[in-house]
């Protein structure tokens, strides 16, 4: 309620009885968002803050302020020497006006999402605007208070409404307190009057926690943290700003940690329910090796030239329809086969792994959450930082490992990274951009597929095991996939080029050496990422 008509209506005269004959000796901002006022009598000084940010706009009263010798501007200058009447607040509205005896005047509208500062030198004069932006505020006028509904002696008493300005806060108070406007519509008015009327005299005004976030109220809401009397709104506001904006990096750095640690709660179980759905799949479908080896047991039967067998199948005792390729002979359709079981029950044994790691996390996770709850050090930001870097939890290293990881398939093979490209665009990616002159660069010969870079390391040349992995990976990802043996271009990156109007993907390798290798699953490499 720092901002909200109600307290404003008490901040405004206690502000005139501190600022009159006050004259403005300074007007400057050295932040983003900052307009800082400062005033004097010519033995004492005052100090305005606003805080003209859209996320926590405020009007701060700070008892001393230094301003900073670089990065500041002077603003508003025609205000300086203006001496102080009166400070009003405007009815029913978040807007507090400063009126100097000479005419001029300075608002600070202090709507959330647009706030703004407005100097006018005259009731006439071209309004200068703090957020430049908001050209429609030049125009602001304050509007005059709505008529006080009556009632006739004769007609029945009015449905209570709640004021427009009286905001979140005590519309809570009232419906913690029974407010319901439906029931007994005398009970709701009489209710309504009642806190209308301490609005309108606060008894103390209270600092309080409420729902994750530090509140000035004018009514007991909440954790009340500090409390002072009704009629020093200036030490509460005093107070309560500094407060707010420590508390505020607490309550946003809590926030952002308990969506990071629920969003990876609900990812990891997301991840480890598809992955147990695949398992169930793998494990009710019938396998590769399970088909190969009826290819092998009805070798005797068929036809050459045949694109499909029926054979009963003898694990389940029924009958089953093999496909089988026209110019690839049934031995090889079944040595394919059994390698790809391989590859099935490698990809198992994976499921299994990730499907225990990811529930893992979502359990660890889980647990954090609840130690946020629990743990009476997170309550201070320091703790709360300590906490989260003990686990893991800082968001810096998340983000820098975000801007570093690579848009292809990574490998590691003896401390060595060769990455291989997706695609014909991720190809030129690899290639053009992210591959260095003395990086080394591979490729299938004479066929389409994956270009793979070794990362070249100072004064380290690359073992011609990592080079032999690496083309096995290139015949891999290639139309080479099957052949028993692949030639493989290998050349560093500095003799590779790119014509001008090439395809896609294309290249022309100016000097290389090749090697023979069998094409290599990945996941029979070592360390496939």
């Amino acid at each position: 309620m720092h901002t909200n008509y109600y307290f404003l209506r008490q901040l405004a005269p206690a502000l005139t009885e501190r600022l009159r004959g006050y004259r403005v000796a300074v007007c400057f901002s050295q932040e983003k968002d900052e307009l800082v006022v400062g005033l004097t009598n010519g033995t004492a000084e005052f100090w305005l803050k606003a805080q003209l940010g859209a996320t926590f706009p405020a009007l701060a009263l700070p008892e001393t302020f230094q301003r900073a010798r670089t990065n500041s501007a002077d603003l508003f200058t025609d205000m300086l020497g203006q001496q102080v009447e009166t400070v009003a607040a405007w009815p029913q509205d978040r807007v507090l006006q400063v009126n100097f005896r000479s005419g001029a005047r300075l608002v600070f509208k202090l709507y959330g999402p647009r706030p703004n500062a407005i100097f006018r030198t005259g009731s006439e004069a071209v309004a200068q605007l703090f957020q430049q932006k908001l050209l429609a505020d030049g125009e602001l006028r304050p509007q005059p208070a709505p008529p006080v509904p009556t009632t006739q002696p004769d007609q029945p008493a009015a449905p209570a409404k709640l004021p427009p300005p009286l905001a979140d806060l005590p519309a809570r108070y009232l419906r913690l307190h029974g407010y319901d406007p439906a029931a007994a519509p005398e009970n709701s008015t009489r209710l309504v009057n009642q806190v209308l009327a301490q609005l309108e005299k606060p008894a103390h005004y209270y600092l309080a926690q409420l729902e994750g976030r530090t509140r000035l109220s004018l009514l007991p809401l909440g954790e009340i943290l500090e409390t002072f009397p009704g009629d020093d709104p200036v030490a509460a506001l005093r107070r309560f700003v500094p407060m707010a904006l420590g508390r505020r990096a607490l309550e946003m750095e809590t926030k952002q940690l308990r969506q990071l640690l629920e969003r990876r709660a609900d990812e990891a179980s997301a991840a480890a329910t598809h992955a147990r759905q695949r398992l169930h799949a793998l494990a009710h479908e019938a396998g590769y090796r399970h088909t190969a080896d009826l290819i092998m047991a009805n070798l005797h039967d068929i036809p050459a030239g045949a694109t499909q067998i029926e054979v009963l199948d003898f694990y389940t005792n029924q009958p089953k329809l093999i496909k089988l390729k026209r110019t690839e002979k049934p031995q090889l359709t079944a040595e394919n086969l059994y390698r790809k079981g391989k590859n099935q029950q490698i990809e198992e044994r994976q499921l299994a792994e990730r499907i225990t790691r990811r529930e893992t996390e979502a359990l660890t996770a889980l647990e954090r959450l609840e130690e946020m709850d629990i743990l009476p050090a997170l309550a201070e930001l320091r703790g709360l930082r300590t906490w989260r870097k003990q686990h893991g939890l800082d968001p810096k290293p998340a983000a820098a490992k975000a801007g570093t990881e690579l848009p292809f398939k990574v490998f590691e093979d003896r401390g060595f990274t060769i990455l291989v490209g997706r695609n014909a665009a991720n190809n030129d990616l690899l290639t053009q951009k992210y591959a260095h002159k003395d990086d080394l660069w591979l490729h299938a010969k004479d066929v389409t597929g994956s270009h793979v870079v070794i990362r070249h390391k100072a004064g380290q040349p690359v073992p011609e095991p990592v080079v032999e992995h690496a083309a096995q990976l290139a015949g891999w990802y290639s139309r080479r996939q099957h052949d028993s043996l692949c030639p493989v271009t290998v050349t560093p990156k500095k003799f590779v080029r790119k014509p001008k109007g090439a395809l896609p993907g294309q290249v022309v390798v100016e000097r290389e050496r090749v090697v023979l290798v069998k094409p290599g699953n990945p996941f029979n490499g070592p360390d496939g990422l």
